[in-house]
């Protein structure tokens, strides 16, 4: 066939064709690009420079001849330069090669995360971005990987000196003090929280630096976990395109193929203080006489994916968040306000859409079938875990008789028959107490509680767990596409360490076959009620894996379940949202299910996800362990009762049981002889005595130095080392049969010498 010519012809050379090119094209515009495009060979080439002169004289064209460019235009992906914050706490970000005399004003984008696709940007570091134009005009930029960490940048609080300048305390542990010269404070006042470039170093004396940005007061009481969000970069701050189409929920039509339910008493049992409300829970009698002692239990959540829709900015947000931040003083929620404590919260007396699983219990406590509805609900009683129980042991409390008779007890009657079946499965038992801070109205620690374990947390766990367990079997019976929530067995390296750690106690972990958690139980059980068992709880829990995210399905170990996925908290986890946006599909139950989009970024998904999760849990951690410094800061020299709870080459960590939090006791300052670390009995031993510390051990310090922004305490060893139990001391032994070895070979070189002579 022969080809249409017509088709092959070049454009018209003219203007309005070369800048209608540039614009079209701003990455691959350059002299040889349009010269190709339109053909241009021989003379047409001094009419190209011509015409390209011109349009650059008169303003109308920008950049050199690698590349053209309108003015102020940009290429699709950029290199960027994160340079400040705006008013709200976002990132702004600028080209970082850009010549304002050839190019025009410098741009200033706002920098979006897209979620999946790399890590979060902070400021000062340079990052490859896709450059989104809305409808009028606005840019945006959307991470794709960050090209360069900033090393200049610091966070700390500023300390005023009198005359101008001052100093910048840190907040972190491995952070240098920086000195800050009068002029360069940046608007900061003393006690703000700020950002420091430390990029002038001096040979001698403290490093150099400017204020870049004051990120909180001091002074505020949100200041500490302030410290956490930045350090650990946590977005915290909604965009303001995110909270318009959170306030245009409002509006949203709910499908009218909704199931009835609101007769039904499903009640909320929270903590006293909950905001948000996203599970409801029923439990009848089953009258199948079939199922002769089994039980229809109910499980209702909050039905966050009929508002938060796949490719929503909305959505976008909540996947980049990942999950709920919780801190002692305040939540960072994954969700705005208007839709996790009011559109999805399940308030009593409100009519609120739901996701609900409907289980049938036999009277062995297992599950004989589930199904799944999209439900109209309505909660009619909120009740507090502690108002709960007591209404169950018949003390004074504020529940109605008629919801504990005719809603209560057959809850409990259900807990019961699944805590049977839990303890027949055997998932892994530790006991590890909870602490939590108790803050007064500044913010500060006014006293640590261990707040007790009722039989109401545990209800609700179990209700919780069989809800997630029915989840993921519908979505494998249906072969769709979900992310499961894993727990991997032991690693044989950590196994292997822990059996190293458990023959320093006498007790034997079996090395042939798959080790289940009965047999982790096992040894817990032998230490019950011993001065082992704080101690052994803590190493077993170490030498476990950590859970995390994926759509490949491996089970999960410590509930000791073949399958498992996260469905009852879509308001504060994003995992949860996509598996109920799988069962949606999986069921034909809506439109709004899991799009292909997702469905093919599944893998990315989840591992964005549980960086978040591990992302939170640190900022969480160091959080306390900053409020515990403030709080203990004008108790240097006293002396605390603690337990050894980390052993390193470099010294010891002593947790303060009463307190939750732990400080160091570097190894130079443990006594008078050498110390040697031994990972295998996790201990210290003295190389003349063989006496030392050992992790577990119950030992007194004093609290000789404090860095309460860095949440550091460093502690002095009142305890003198003790003989370790047999099997412990292993340098000990070595070090001895080493210095053996070395008088040996000593005298035989000595009389080597002397034949020689």
């Amino acid at each position: 066939m022969a080809r249409n010519r017509t088709q092959d012809k070049a454009p018209e050379l003219s203007r309005e064709a070369v800048l209608r090119f540039v614009a079209d094209n701003p990455g691959r515009a350059t002299k040889r690009d349009i010269a190709k495009a339109f053909g241009v060979k021989g003379d047409d080439r001094v009419a190209l420079k011509d015409i390209l002169a011109e349009l650059q004289s008169e303003g109308l064209l920008g950049g050199t001849r690698k590349r053209f460019v309108r003015p102020g235009g940009l290429p699709p992906v950029a290199v960027l330069e994160i340079r400040r914050r705006d008013t709200e706490g976002g990132l702004i970000a600028e080209p970082a090669d850009w010549d304002e005399d050839e190019q025009g004003e410098r741009p200033q984008l706002p920098v979006r995360q897209e979620a999946g696709k790399g890590p979060a940007a902070g400021l000062g570091e340079r990052i490859l971005a896709h450059i989104d134009e809305a409808e009028d005009g606005t840019r945006s930029a959307r991470v794709i990987r960050v090209l360069q960490k900033s090393n200049k940048l610091a966070l700390g609080v500023f300390r005023a000196a009198e005359h101008g300048g001052g100093r910048i305390e840190p907040v972190e542990r491995k952070q240098n003090e920086v000195l800050i010269r009068p002029g360069d404070e940046n608007g900061a006042k003393d006690g703000d929280l700020v950002e420091v470039d430390t990029g002038r170093q001096r040979r001698i004396g403290l490093p150099i630096g400017r204020v870049v940005e004051v990120v909180a007061s001091g002074r505020s009481e949100r200041a500490i976990s302030t410290i956490a969000l930045h350090v650990h970069g946590i977005p915290h701050v909604f965009p303001e395109a995110v909270l318009q189409e959170a306030k245009a929920s409002r509006s949203r039509k709910l499908s009218e193929k909704r199931e009835d339910w609101r007769t039904l008493p499903l009640v909320t049992i929270d903590p006293a203080d909950a905001k948000d409300h996203d599970d409801a829970v029923h439990a009848e009698p089953d009258p199948d006489e079939s199922n002769p002692g089994g039980m229809i239990l109910t499980v209702a959540i909050a039905d966050v994916a009929a508002y938060v829709r796949p490719g929503t900015k909305l959505d976008a947000e909540a996947r980049l968040r990942g999950n709920s931040v919780y801190f002692p003083d305040r939540v960072v929620p994954m969700l705005p306000e208007v839709i996790s404590n009011d559109l999805c919260s399940l308030k009593d007396g409100v009519d609120r859409p739901a996701f609900a699983v409907r289980m049938v219990i036999g009277k062995d406590g297992l599950k004989r079938g589930h199904s799944f509805h999209r439900i109209r609900m309505k909660s009619h009683e909120r009740i507090a875990y502690e108002q709960a129980q007591a209404a169950i042991d018949d003390l004074p409390n504020e529940v109605s008789p008629a919801i504990r008779d005719e809603v209560l007890r057959p809850l409990y009657e259900a807990y019961g028959l699944l805590s049977a079946a839990r303890d027949k499965r055997g998932p892994l038992a530790l006991d590890l107490p909870e602490r939590k801070l108790k803050l007064d109205s500044a913010g500060r620690v006014e006293r640590v509680v261990v707040p007790p374990r009722l039989n109401a947390h545990r209800l609700i766990e179990e209700f919780m767990i069989l809800a997630n367990v029915a989840a993921a079997e519908t979505l494998e019976q249906k072969r769709q596409a979900l992310i499961y929530r894993v727990h991997d067995s032991p690693s044989l390296a950590r196994l292997e360490s822990l059996r190293d750690f458990l023959r320093t106690i006498e007790i034997s972990l079996a090395k042939s076959g798959a080790l289940r958690p009965s047999h982790f139980n096992g040894i817990l059980t032998q230490v019950k009620d011993t001065e082992h068992e704080s101690l052994v709880n803590e190493v077993v829990l170490r030498s476990q894996s950590q859970a995390v995210y994926q759509p490949d399905n491996i089970g999960h170990f410590g509930l000791n379940l073949a399958r498992y996925a996260h469905f009852t908290s879509p308001i504060r986890r994003y995992a949860d949202l996509i598996v109920h946006r799988a069962l949606i599909t999986a069921l034909d139950l809506g439109d709004d299910g899991l799009s292909k989009e997702d469905e093919a970024s599944l893998v990315d998904t989840a591992e964005e996800i549980s960086r978040a999760e591990r992302r939170a849990m640190a900022a969480e951690r160091d959080t306390v362990d900053r409020l515990i410094a403030h709080y203990l800061a004008d108790q240097v020299g006293e002396d605390f009762e603690g337990r050894i709870t980390g052993v390193t080459k470099a010294g010891l960590f002593v947790a303060l049981p009463t307190y939750g939090a732990d400080g160091f006791v570097p190894i130079s300052t443990l006594g008078n002889e050498y110390f040697r670390y031994d990972e295998a009995a996790h201990s210290l031993v003295g190389e003349r005595s063989g006496h030392g510390y050992r992790l577990g051990d119950p030992v007194s310090v004093r609290l000789v130095n404090i860095l309460p922004l860095a949440g550091s305490m460093q502690f002095e060893m009142l305890t003198e080392p003790r003989k370790l139990p047999k099997g412990s001391g292993s340098f000990h032994k070595t070090a001895t049969r080493s210095r053996k070895t070395k008088r040996a070979a000593a005298m035989a070189g000595q009389k080597k010498t002397r034949r020689k002579r």
